[in-house]
């Protein structure tokens, strides 16, 4: 059977060539009832959306789920967006940012920007990906990951690793981790390394001093909640792995509040180094990511990299040994 072209597209849906190509290529100038009627025929026909020519990419959309937008989140994704712009800059690209809401429509989010490529930076629900697919515009995934689409993240499962093999080499008997949504590829891989640490160590995992905190937005309360936990254990825990810095300074404010002293009493080990993160009193272990070669990395595959030939990239990361672990 011969592949559905555009010509095939156009005697379906009765439109022409010209308005069909627009149409899937995500261009101005058309309502979305024809935009919808041509996207259901490609589809209905099987068409490969390869097809599209991709001519120079001189616009680039730059994508964050509006969870990621906040004040605990902006430490971490502002350098990875100043990476991006860098990377831009020097490519002679324009890069516009968008804070992408899925209860709003999504599609008529981006196509205000009428970018030639998008970057979608940190979790995405995976119906939000599927809709952005459908764009038939090249896709790079930055701190995240889905099969068959480009990506580029942090070594997620050896930076957990090294926080807990770190933890364990000072002597800690009883370590926790805190995590966000395990629904979060980071997330999930930062605890992988987190059991494998253990497992290596032939360290029993204990479940109750694994605590999922599964809502970005709940602050420093949650956190707070999620240390309560831990420390009214019959025995409570000695250390604290936190997926990220924001949750590992929240969780170092509520100890050092309850009179408890950092590490004597508790270590407490984050990821990421943003700056807070050494300006912490007692400053805080953590895993450094280079957040800026994240957003640079992104830009790069979507620019030099065939859309055929999807890559999964690794930044690698170094752990950052200060006050809040170790006595000595």
């Amino acid at each position: 059977m011969s592949q559905a072209t555009l010509r095939d597209i156009a005697e379906v849906t009765g439109l022409s060539i010209g308005t069909v190509s627009r149409a899937l290529k995500n261009q101005a100038g058309m309502t979305e009832t024809t935009r919808s009627k041509v996207r259901e025929a490609a589809m209905r026909l099987d068409y490969d959306f390869g097809q599209l020519k991709k001519g120079r990419i001189r616009r680039i959309a730059f994508l964050l789920h509006s969870q990621h937008n906040t004040l605990a989140s902006s430490p971490f994704f502002s350098p990875v967006l100043q990476g991006a712009e860098e990377a831009c800059r020097r490519e002679g690209v324009a890069l516009s940012f968008i804070a992408v809401d899925p209860a709003e429509p999504v599609l008529a989010q981006i196509r205000v920007h009428q970018p030639d490529a998008i970057v979608c930076a940190g979790f995405f629900e995976p119906e939000v990906l599927a809709a952005l697919q459908q764009v038939g515009k090249p896709i790079v995934l930055v701190d995240m990951h889905s099969r068959g689409v480009t990506s580029v993240n942090p070594d997620n499962l050896r930076g957990g690793y090294l926080a807990t093999q770190h933890l364990l080499r000072c002597g800690r008997k009883r370590i926790a981790m805190l995590s966000g949504s395990l629904a979060h590829y980071s997330i999930q891989q930062r605890n992988r390394g987190f059991r494998q640490a253990l497992f290596d160590a032939r360290v029993h995992a204990d479940p109750s001093l694994e605590v999922s905190m599964p809502f970005i937005d709940e602050g420093e309360e949650a956190v707070a909640e999620a240390m309560r936990s831990l420390l009214a254990l019959p025995k409570p825990a000695d250390a604290v792995f936190c997926y990220n810095d924001s949750t590992a300074l929240a969780a170092m404010k509520f100890c050092l509040n309850e009179g408890m002293k950092i590490p004597h009493d508790i270590a407490i080990v984050g990821f990421d180094d943003i700056a807070a993160a050494a300006a912490a009193i007692p400053p805080l272990s953590t895993v450094r990511v280079d957040k800026e070669a994240l957003g640079r990395a992104g830009i790069d595959l979507l620019l030099h990299q065939p859309d055929d030939h999807p890559s999964q990239i690794t930044v690698p990361v170094e752990m950052i040994v200060r006050e809040s672990s170790c006595d000595d």
